[in-house]
């Protein structure tokens, strides 16, 4: 039996001793390729493919992981893609990508080095389970840099093809995710791929067995992934999934592969959500303005059944939950996220209060909503996406509690037209009182201030 675990040693059958050998924590070795001293100093977890250790390597004890592979993964095709993964390098900063391989004299098969996660990062099982809460800006941020950790990926040429809550965790303080399990990840359409993905994420043609894992499976998965983030629930799982008497493999290969339907269908509503079973899909469905709905929509109809066309690309999920993000109103009564819609007469979904009408900034047709901790982006004035640049931000006043101002944080010297006609000009670190109707001038944007 391969693969035995007791938390602290992963047992592998030696065939040339023919016993046990053991990985354990406390063992010390050298790391053949980089010639670096590396200690195992705790368990953290294993899969289906091999077990994860924290070590420390070289003189100063950097910490990171070793994943070890399981005798039955840890075959040459997937020696080699690690390798090739390795020398590649990561797409971005938030995989957690193989950096060295690991092979030991007394031991069958390899492992690989990877950072190693931080211990204030968390799981999305802990947030859809409700383990942990974290805000609706939040939720928006962490959908936002998915998306564009996968666009990073695709861009390269190659596909993820394990996208699931289970490979994906997060930094909840900022939304910042941290995707592990890169293993699997291979150059679409020429890789050989060890894993088909986990079901309830897996594209309705890899459950029916007509196609491999892909980029095109991958944006299935990533929208299903968003799903469960924005509305706690599987976009395919309603009222049908009480015709099965019990959730085994059939109940998925009908739900999943050989028939779905979406549980918003506009047409077919055979697999609506009910009230007492699918109580949060159908809540958090009506907090999202339609611009979200229309994109899942598009997503779970025609991208079930037109995998080339009817898929939603990373890049429009990126500026559409940038959008949703911009549409976030506080409310003034408990201090709860909403959405704003555009539209008067909405209440708070925590407290059932009316929401205020919010102080707004609008450029070119994008709307920010300015709440007090708001942030101006560099992507706010340009069509270019940039969320890492700092234009500007609500700031309070300092002599006037209550008055509050847009602070210039950019370069740039902003021209002002304030709602009189008057002009001026607010210098770097100066700030725009949010009065309706000024127009600010912000290098090549205009933006103006309303109500």
């Amino acid at each position: 039996m391969h693969g035995l675990i007791d938390r602290r040693h992963v047992y592998h059958r030696e065939p040339r001793k023919g016993g046990w050998v053991v990985l354990s924590v406390g063992s010390e070795f050298m790391l053949s390729a980089s010639r670096r001293a590396c200690a195992i100093r705790s368990f953290i977890g294993e899969g289906s493919q091999g077990s994860v250790f924290e070590v420390a390597v070289g003189p100063d004890a950097s910490p990171a992981a070793l994943k070890w592979c399981f005798p039955k993964t840890a075959t040459a095709d997937q020696r080699a893609s690690i390798e090739h993964l390795i020398d590649r390098g990561a797409p971005d900063s938030r995989f957690l990508w193989p950096t060295e391989l690991v092979e030991l004299p007394t031991e069958v098969g390899f492992g690989y080095l990877m950072p190693l996660r931080p211990a204030s990062s968390a799981g999305l099982s802990e947030l859809l389970t409700g383990k942990i809460d974290v805000a609706f800006s939040v939720i928006c941020t962490l959908g936002m840099e998915l998306a564009s950790s996968f666009l990073a990926l695709h861009s390269e040429g190659l596909c993820y093809r394990d996208i699931s809550f289970g490979n994906v965790f997060f930094e909840p303080a900022s939304g910042r995710p941290l995707i592990c399990d890169n293993d699997n990840v291979g150059i679409d359409g020429m890789s050989p791929s060890f894993v088909l993905g986990t079901r309830r994420f897996m594209a309705p043609e890899i459950v029916r067995r007509e196609a491999s894992p892909s980029t095109n499976t991958d944006l299935y998965s990533l929208s299903v992934l968003l799903f469960y983030l924005l509305m706690v629930g599987h976009p395919l799982v309603g009222r049908r999934e009480m015709d099965f008497s019990m959730w085994d493999d059939r109940a998925e290969s009908e739900l999943f592969g050989a028939d779905p339907l979406f549980v918003f269908d506009p047409v077919d509503h055979r697999n609506e959500p009910v009230d007492d079973v699918h109580g949060s899909v159908l809540e958090n469905w009506e907090l999202y303005p339609e611009h979200i709905r229309r994109l899942f929509t598009t997503a779970f109809t025609v991208g079930l059944t037109d995998p080339r066309n009817g898929r939603v690309r990373e890049s429009v999920w990126r500026s559409s939950l940038a959008r949703l993000r911009d549409s976030i109103l506080r409310c003034a009564a408990c201090k709860k996220e909403n959405f704003w819609h555009g539209v008067e007469g909405r209440t708070c979904w925590f407290c059932e209060r009316p929401l205020d009408t919010p102080i707004r900034l609008e450029v070119d047709g994008r709307v920010l909503v300015l709440n007090e901790d708001t942030v101006v982006r560099a992507h706010h004035l340009s069509p270019t996406y940039d969320d890492a640049t700092v234009v500007a931000r609500v700031a309070p006043h300092p002599d006037r509690p209550g008055r509050w101002g847009l602070r210039n944080e950019s370069p740039v010297t902003w021209s002002v037209t304030l709602p009189t006609g008057e002009t001026t000009q607010a210098e770097p670190g100066r700030a725009v009182g949010l009065l309706p109707g000024t127009v600010v001038q912000m290098g090549p944007a205009t933006a103006r201030i309303a109500r």
